[in-house]
């Protein structure tokens, strides 16, 4: 049915790939592994997409990689339809982030896990992958290394407790600061600590800037 809505099997493995992975870019190669079509059907709807502004693309590397337009008129309708909305089956063509939610749950209990790095294309970071939660660290290894083989790439990642985030948090560290600021990919956030990372640098920048000024007064 969602096919013949959408036009093509084709299209609508891309708007359930876009649409599932925010802020990820891919390129033609990697999305025609992902959703196991041609390459030409692939770079014809890539096209048409593109065309209606879905997506967007840019160059980087002499790769051209695509990306969901989260700035679109129909981003949030289309969102809720591919982004989870749309029943999948369980095979090898379907999107990645049902198989990534279910594999984090044997890591342990995750708080926060996030792609950011190699997933999104920013390196503010350094590393491709964080987690926070109490952990198996064999269990990780073993995620990350599915990972690494499913990517064709090798993961930089970092771990760490609930207890050692919230610190680093309290002392506003470069590191979570980065990450909270970084492009990325939410797969996990319980407790909404982005969003409080975020505002407590915020009101830091704002007290600075008032100590700043009452200094120049």
């Amino acid at each position: 049915m969602i096919e013949q809505l959408f036009g093509s099997k084709t299209r609508v493995k891309l708007l359930q790939l876009f649409y599932s992975n925010p802020n990820r870019s891919f390129y033609v190669r990697e999305i025609t592994r992902k959703i196991d079509e041609q390459i030409n059907s692939v770079r014809r709807e890539l096209s048409n997409l593109l065309a209606i502004g879905i997506i967007t693309s840019d160059n980087n590397n002499n790769k051209l990689y695509y990306e969901v337009n989260q700035a679109f008129e129909y981003y949030s309708p289309l969102k809720q339809i591919f982004g989870g909305g749309v029943k999948k089956t369980k095979k090898a063509t379907d999107t990645d982030e049902a198989e990534q939610e279910l594999d984090l749950r044997s890591v342990g209990h995750i708080d926060l896990a996030v792609y950011t790095g190699q997933f999104t294309r920013d390196e503010a970071t350094g590393i491709d992958l964080l987690i926070v939660g109490e952990i198996n660290p064999n269990a990780l290894q073993k995620y990350v290394d599915d990972l690494e083989s499913k990517e064709n790439k090798s993961i930089r990642y970092t771990s760490m407790s609930l207890s050692d985030f919230r610190y680093r948090q309290q002392i506003r560290d470069r590191f979570v600061t980065a990450v909270a600021q970084s492009k990325k990919q939410v797969l996990v956030d319980l407790h909404n600590l982005l969003a409080e990372v975020a505002e407590s640098t915020e009101a830091s920048e704002e007290t600075k800037e008032e100590t700043k000024e009452e200094k120049e007064a």
